[in-house]
């Protein structure tokens, strides 16, 4: 039987909304949520938050939670999950945003059964984009995917590209969940930064730059990532 985690990287410092991860949603800060959310799930042995920040780090453990100093200063939070599963036994890793305060089961379930085949090395979600604004909008990460349901390519540009307007089309949005078997994972934080993957600023190309596929989910969206003050005051009336 695998043991599954779920790690959630969490960066005080945000670039475009700072100390976001402890702003107050209702009765607990945005990474309280997202990490008893994430336990309640049911679907891990084990959930951790991986952290820089020892506000942070004190925000989880001090009301019974379990939390990793990060060693170092990371890239990204699969560095960072890399280095702190590097010594724990899990087999599957979860990564889960800190900035997701609504996080559900159904979509973290559909993303660990991926592994139920033994060849799925990295996994991942997607949601149907419909509105053409946030099609055209490069914060929005496309994916193209295979009939099989594996990942062609994942862009900022539109793809794929409306040349026949006869051809019906679905666009998807790569919701930034990942699953990893624990061994790819750490081949990711071994590899250079790959350059496609340093053009367009997502780092899951790297793994299709080295050859591995990542399986693809379609799911209905996780609800509102904190990015702005402006999501703040959306979650909180979603809350």
């Amino acid at each position: 039987m695998s043991k599954v985690g779920a790690f959630i990287p969490a960066r005080y410092a945000a670039t475009r909304f700072p100390a976001k991860l402890m702003q107050p949603l209702g009765d607990k800060t945005v990474i309280r949520h997202t990490y008893d959310n994430t336990k309640a799930t049911g679907l891990f042995d084990e959930v951790y938050v991986v952290t820089d920040s020892e506000i942070i780090y004190n925000e989880i453990t001090s009301h019974g939670g379990k939390a990793i100093m990060s060693m170092r200063a990371h890239e990204s939070g699969s560095d960072r999950i890399a280095e702190a599963v590097l010594e724990l036994d899990i087999d599957i890793v979860v990564n889960v945003q800190g900035d997701e305060p609504f996080v559900k089961r159904e979509p973290l379930e559909k993303v660990i059964d991926c592994f139920k085949d033994s060849k799925v090395q990295v996994a991942s979600l997607m949601q149907v984009l419909t509105n053409q604004q946030s099609i055209e909008d490069p914060n929005y990460v496309k994916v193209a995917v295979d009939k099989n349901w594996n990942a062609l390519f994942f862009s900022r540009s539109v793809i794929p590209y409306p040349r026949s307007t006869e051809t019906p089309i679905t666009y998807y949005e790569h919701v930034g969940v990942y699953a990893f078997k624990k061994q790819a994972l750490i081949d990711f934080t071994n590899w250079p930064m790959s350059p496609l993957e340093a053009a367009e600023k997502i780092e899951c190309l790297r793994y299709l730059e080295n050859g591995v596929s990542i399986k693809m989910v379609v799911t209905n969206y996780m609800g509102v990532e904190i990015d702005t003050p402006e999501d703040l005051i959306k979650a909180a009336k979603l809350l």
